[in-house]
């Protein structure tokens, strides 16, 4: 782990999955629980990369399913890291489906709340985020105010 400070682009994650027989429910759409074993991967991946440590999900907010996947679709999740705290960091992970012309479809939209840990499973100091572009800073202002709202609902 290093306290130097990171872009968000240097954690930015993306992986593929085609959804196949065995992620399908009983409504022969993507199983939602797969979607989100998928997401939180990405998401931990996202808080590893930034950290240079171990991570856990702390929480997740704004789990939000737009549209369903189905048996041969390829499924594209993509996690950036839109803030971080001393220890902890917000993720946001959203996922598609990309069709055979390269088209996606915004399917799946989340925050991830990551928390970095040492050898011994306690919180840890992450390096800072030193954000680059009006879109970064932007996201920082919401992850921001998602942040208060979590404080007000453990009160």
């Amino acid at each position: 782990m290093t306290n130097e400070a990171k872009t968000v682009a240097q954690s930015r994650t993306e992986t593929v999955h085609l959804v196949r027989p065995m992620h399908l429910n009983g409504a022969n759409r993507l199983f939602g629980g797969i979607l989100m074993q998928w997401i939180d991967e990405v998401a931990g991946t996202v808080a590893k990369r930034h950290s240079g440590c171990n991570v856990t999900t702390a929480s997740v907010d704004d789990l939000t399913f737009l549209h369903g996947a189905y048996q041969n679709d390829m499924i594209v999740i993509r996690g950036k890291i839109t803030w971080v705290g001393t220890s902890s960091m917000e993720v946001c992970v959203d996922t598609y489906v990309e069709n055979l012309s390269g088209q996606r479809d915004h399917i799946n939209h989340a925050h991830f709340i990551m928390v970095a840990l040492d050898g011994h499973d306690k919180p840890v100091r992450v390096p800072r985020l030193t954000l680059q572009t009006q879109d970064e800073q932007l996201a920082w202002e919401q992850a921001e105010h998602r942040r208060q709202l979590r404080k007000q609902k453990q009160r």
